[in-house]
């Protein structure tokens, strides 16, 4: 594992394979870090880095990374540290695979990055359907660990900030509206969600949004996977 400080922020971080890069956002909400790849039915991390440069790392106060909370953050806080990543690992253009969480965090990528993103596989991704209650109970009981894990760093203010600016909302994504998803341009992939944090909903309403985007509906079964490999795969291939 290598990691990037700056200032008082230190993100863990692994390379692996060479060619074009590709940063991968790992699912498991906040607590999205690396590991959590080996959950999933497919693996970015065994899939691309045979054929190009990808980097997975944990975002802020999960895995190995950590920082501060205050209570002015939110998404472009995260997309910022993944900015920073890339930045000063050489990589001006680069493409972007995530899961779960990873949804947000690639959408608000390419809202603040549109020159840097080429192409991104957003993998079931979280969004609204009669849920707002269940993201805020696992909101809330990542920040209770967090707070009790060190008091003074993690203030109750701070974290109940961060609740409000990043969860607390109406929006479709979370993260910005349906007009700006609209907005985005760049080649997507996107593989449906089907259960309460991943609504299939969501996919679909995304795949509304980016009528240029590629779709797969079926791929975590067994008699899916290879199929669903392969197209993933190309994905990166025809556009990278």
């Amino acid at each position: 594992m290598a990691e990037f400080i700056q200032g008082d922020l230190r993100l863990g971080y692994e390379i692996h394979g060479s060619g074009f890069p590709v940063l991968l956002i790992a699912p498991g909400g906040l607590r999205s870090e690396r590991g959590m790849w080996q959950n999933s039915p497919l693996d970015p991390v065994t899939l691309l880095s045979p054929h190009f440069q990808v980097i997975a790392m944990d975002q802020r106060n999960a895995g190995a990374s950590s920082g501060p909370i205050e209570s002015d953050h939110d998404w472009d806080t995260y997309t910022q540290d993944q900015l920073a990543l890339m930045t000063h690992l050489g990589f001006e253009r680069f493409a972007v695979a995530g899961m779960c969480i990873g949804g947000p965090y690639i959408l608000n990528l390419l809202k603040l990055a549109p020159q840097r993103v080429v192409a991104s596989a957003v993998m079931q991704t979280i969004g609204r359907d009669n849920n707002r209650e269940e993201f805020l109970a696992m909101f809330d009981g990542w920040a209770e660990q967090l707070h009790q894990s060190d008091p003074q760093r993690f203030g109750s203010e701070a974290l109940l900030g961060l609740r409000r600016r990043m969860f607390e909302n109406d929006l479709t994504f979370m993260c910005m509206t349906e007009s700006e998803v609209e907005k985005l341009d760049a080649p997507m992939l996107i593989l449906d969600g089907a259960d309460t944090y991943h609504p299939a909903s969501s996919s679909q309403r995304l795949a509304e949004l980016q009528p240029q985007a590629m779709r797969l509906h079926e791929w975590k079964q067994s008699s899916e996977l290879e199929a669903a490999a392969d197209r993933f795969l190309a994905f990166f291939h025809d556009h990278l």
